[in-house]
């Protein structure tokens, strides 16, 4: 027998929490909860914990489709985007077959359907170029806001900027070319829609795994847990893949009670048109506004929309697994190029969304979750302008040197 054992694990330090951002945090969550149940309903108010559900996966999860993208583009690593695959993939296993479905106990099942035309694809490569210049996605801008990042202040508030703009050219991007939008349950059948989406899904997969094969000899494993037992649940952070099947069952959750897959960036836009015209710029007048729909949400308290309660709560979720590990660090320190990168990209970002019907959540991940095919088109279109995007960072100092 050999006397030699195997090294201890290194764990990392215990969590200490943030006790004042933690009490804050869960003070919130359950006064919005009651708040938004008495001044809309049970249904609203539990799509608002979702909403915190979805922040709290996503900040021990550190999931974001920024980063991911970004790692393959320049270290030639997929595993971010292999666990990216798997979570749309586990979700359309349900909800192809719901949205089919039409009605589930009385509540309809709408997917995240659009057009397939240039204003997707432009907008997606918009939204690509912008997510890597302001540093996060839809859904990571939100949960980084939560976490305390100032940097991520700044994008959120020129996404909502973008996103108010992109509602007043919509209209004329909407007439250039473009077919409807196709949904693959209705055309292939739900049976063929599943086959289709985990084929692509599971292609794109592979994809990585060659090119990250090729470039390193090996494909890079999921780490062990960093924490003890199983603590890393409570104090983060979770595995990619853990989390990923996590937002995948809450997106799930949501189409069931909402009637409608996960959503991020219409609130942005919601919120804009509010401020806007509440300072008096006739943003009710615009014909994107007066449209039955964009009517009733404008002229309506922002707790009956859907997206934008589950946005609130989601940055309280962050908030409140930040303080849980100890991470809630307001930062407000920024560089001068850095701050014109959060103000660019939230811009882009903004503007993109709207145009294209979403951002990695709306349209990437629902959208192909529920088979609609322009999901795909903002996928490919996406992820070319974010190639552009981790091209130009270095202009404006990120990753730490400047391109000179």
């Amino acid at each position: 027998m050999s006397d030699i054992s195997a090294p201890a694990p290194k764990f990392l330090p215990p969590a200490v929490v943030d006790r004042a951002p933690l009490l804050v945090a869960a003070a919130m969550l359950l006064a919005g909860f009651v708040f938004i149940t008495w001044q809309v309903d049970l249904r609203q108010g539990t799509l608002f914990l979702i909403g915190g559900a979805l922040g709290v996966a996503l900040y021990h999860g550190s999931f974001g489709f920024t980063g991911g993208w970004k790692r393959m583009v320049v270290e030639r690593r997929g595993r971010g985007m292999r666990a990216q695959m798997l979570t749309i993939g586990v979700a359309a296993l349900a909800m192809i077959p719901l949205v089919a479905a039409g009605n589930i106990g009385g509540q309809a099942m709408v997917g995240a359907m659009a057009p397939v035309g240039v204003s997707v694809l432009l907008g997606a490569a918009i939204f690509g170029l912008g997510m890597q210049l302001g540093g996060g996605c839809g859904s990571g801008t939100l949960f980084t806001v939560g976490g305390g990042s100032a940097r991520m202040l700044v994008t959120l508030v020129f996404f909502i900027i973008g996103a108010v703009i992109g509602t007043a050219h919509l209209p004329f991007w909407l007439l250039q070319p473009a077919l409807p939008a196709i949904s693959l349950g209705a055309e292939l059948g739900v049976g063929f829609a599943i086959a289709a989406t985990i084929a692509g899904l599971a292609i794109v997969a592979l994809i990585t795994a060659v090119i990250e094969k090729r470039v390193h000899g090996n494909i890079e494993p999921e780490p062990a847990p960093a924490r003890q037992g199983w603590s890393w649940i409570l104090y983060g952070p979770w595995p990619l893949v853990g989390a990923g099947l996590v937002l995948a069952l809450l997106n799930i959750a949501t189409l069931l009670l909402a009637g409608h897959p996960w959503s991020i960036t219409y609130g942005f836009g919601l919120w804009g048109a509010k401020i806007a015209s509440a300072v008096g710029i006739p943003v009710a007048s615009w014909e994107f506004w007066t449209w039955p729909a964009q009517a009733q949400a404008l002229n309506s308290s922002v707790l009956a929309d859907t997206v934008s309660v589950m946005d609130f709560g989601l940055v309280l979720g962050a908030a409140l697994a930040a303080a849980i590990a100890g991470k809630f660090a307001p930062k407000a320190a920024l560089p001068l190029g850095s701050l014109l990168a959060a103000i660019i990209g939230g811009l882009l970002m903004g503007y993109g969304a709207r145009l294209s019907f979403g951002c990695n959540i709306g349209a990437l991940f629902s959208g192909i979750a529920t088979g609609s095919l322009h999901g795909w088109l903002w996928f490919t279109a996406a992820f070319v302008g974010s190639f552009v995007g981790v091209w130009l960072r270095p202009f404006f100092g990120l990753d730490g040197f400047a391109r000179k």
